[in-house]
């Protein structure tokens, strides 16, 4: 799905909304590698709610695009926005669906679910801080260069959160009860 195609589908995503038979937008993506930890992002998918649509690009796509997530009246639940370079789709899109709801990007029910493995994803990832994006999560494993300041500044400045495991990460993000 590409950028016009998505935006063509805002009236029906406003009015899904507006229904509450879309609660939340995730997206989950960016730069995998052979580490077995990075099967988290499919366990995370696989345990989201029926009311949730999830992004996708990158290479990480391709942890969990074989799931069969159904659809919402017709909106597919998961949306491939394409590679790496795509990443700006996916900001256009958060922009468009910020304006569209009249809020700013971080009041969207939306959550980043990153992994990253190499200098593009962090490249990416400081894009998004420098346009004022919080509350990403990333994980499995931080870069070597992420020291405990840097860390420090991560969470406190932009509320970067380390993800977990999928069944507690879900109760942060959805505020739900723990079972």
């Amino acid at each position: 799905f590409g950028k016009s195609t998505v935006l063509s589908l805002a009236d029906k995503i406003k009015e899904l909304v507006a229904k509450g038979k879309i609660k939340h937008f995730f997206l989950v993506g960016g730069c995998d590698s052979p580490n077995n930890k990075n099967s988290y992002y499919r366990e995370f998918v696989k345990q989201l709610p029926q009311d949730t649509i999830v992004l996708t690009l990158a290479c990480g796509k391709y942890r969990i695009n074989d799931l069969d997530l159904g659809e919402i009246d017709g909106i597919p639940r998961l949306i491939d926005l394409g590679q790496c370079n795509d990443s700006i789709v996916a900001i256009e899109i958060a922009q468009a669906l910020a304006e569209l709801f009249g809020v700013g990007i971080n009041e969207l029910p939306l959550s980043l679910i990153l992994m990253w493995m190499e200098q593009k994803a962090i490249a990416i990832f400081w894009t998004l801080l420098y346009l004022g994006i919080k509350n990403i999560y990333i994980g499995p494993i931080l870069p070597a260069w992420v020291n405990e300041d840097i860390l420090k500044v991560l969470v406190s400045g932009y509320n970067v959160k380390l993800i977990s495991e999928p069944e507690k990460d879900l109760v942060r993000i959805l505020n739900l009860e723990e079972v």
